[in-house]
């Protein structure tokens, strides 16, 4: 009899295919978010603009997709811990906790830095943030079931949210606080439970996935996401221009479920193809996976730099050309500071060698 295959090691270090999918992500949200704070007004209609912010569009999804991913690791180390109930949920609810703080001071640091010209409306915008936090949130039951059930409910509630979305969309929202409006409805200028939580809803489930699969079977399971990824993105591209459909009124790139289908299809193919390169080309060290360790990070600090005031002479100011260097003296200069960060503690013991301490010297009398 064959001994079963090895499963992927549960409390193994991070699954770098994972961490160079969001790299990807972080460079494709990079360009874009340069590119469309720097470019001239008139040179917007330019292709190459235009191909910036229609790849632009995709991060998001990523993001939320795979901190998906990473929800279902934590729902299975539960799951192996034995944990009740309510230590599950209580774990989940601290996940979720953690976004929301990180929610709340970003806004607040953002708004601080561009006192007195920012309205305090501001405060209250849904980021991404957001609405990680709050989809973590309404996705904690799925960690009282079983593996295969999870994998299962996780994609149904994907499914369901997409649906759901376009009639959330044109439902009477007539005296619903504003506050709770901008969380739930569908718009183009924040992050809305719908239909964003529908990513992290399928992350979930494919992060189960990854779990149930032995690591022989990985590379399979890989290609099977490239040709679900395919199907889905062609799929619901013709599908969504057919001249029916089961709603009165859907936008189709406000709420359409087409929409999210296409833009899961993309992370599915990212994700197979993050999975082979890592597995059979680059594995060493590698740049894209170093920006994707420290990806809020740089989220956080690309979002001060590139729309706050340290570079505001420039704004909307720059050519095509300008805007490309731009972006990628943004890029180098993020990984810099990602490899800074998580090479500090070599960095600090480096220089100790050389007889200079970063910490000051007490003088007499302290």
């Amino acid at each position: 009899m064959s001994s079963p295959a090895p499963r992927l090691p549960h409390s193994a270090p991070r699954l770098g295919f994972l961490d160079w999918a969001r790299g990807i992500a972080a460079v494709i949200m990079l360009q874009g978010h340069v590119f469309d704070s720097f470019t001239l007004g008139d040179q917007r209609q330019q292709s190459m603009f235009v191909l910036s912010q229609f790849i632009g569009g995709m991060p998001p999804a990523i993001f939320l997709f795979l901190t998906g991913v990473t929800l279902s690791f934590l729902m299975d180390s539960q799951e192996r811990r034995e944990l009740g109930a309510w230590e599950k949920l209580k774990g989940i609810a601290f996940r979720s906790r953690y976004l929301l703080l990180l929610a709340v001071l970003f806004r607040f640091q953002l708004w601080l830095f561009a006192f007195p010209n920012a309205p305090w409306t501001d405060l209250l915008k849904v980021d991404i943030l957001n609405c990680m936090g709050l989809s973590v949130l309404l996705l904690a039951p799925l960690g009282w079931i079983g593996r295969t059930d999870r994998m299962k409910w996780s994609l149904l509630a994907g499914v369901a949210i997409s649906v759901a979305s376009p009639l959330v969309a044109n439902a009477d929202w007539i005296g619903v606080p504003e506050l709770v409006k901008s969380h739930l409805v569908p718009t183009t200028t924040a992050f809305p439970l719908f239909p964003w939580a529908a990513f992290l809803a399928f992350g979930t489930g494919i992060g189960t996935m990854i779990r149930i699969v032995s690591t022989r079977d990985m590379g399979r399971l890989a290609q099977w996401w490239a040709l679900v990824g395919i199907v889905l993105v062609f799929g619901s591209q013709y599908l969504s221009g057919l001249p029916y459909s089961l709603y009165a009124k859907s936008e189709f790139w406000v709420d359409s479920p087409w929409l999210v289908l296409i833009k899961l299809g993309l992370a599915l193919l990212l994700l197979s193809i993050a999975y082979l390169w890592n597995t059979h080309v680059s594995v060493g060290w590698s740049w894209v996976r170093q920006l994707g360790t420290t990806s809020l990070l740089i989220y956080w600090v690309h979002t001060e730099l590139v729309y706050g005031r340290w570079l505001y002479e420039l704004r909307g100011h720059l050519n095509m050309a300008q805007t490309a260097m731009l972006a990628l003296t943004v890029i180098l200069a993020m990984l810099g500071l990602s490899v800074l960060v998580t090479n500090w503690a070599a960095i600090r013991g480096w220089v100790a060698q050389r007889g200079i301490d970063f910490a000051p010297t007490p003088t007499e009398g302290d």
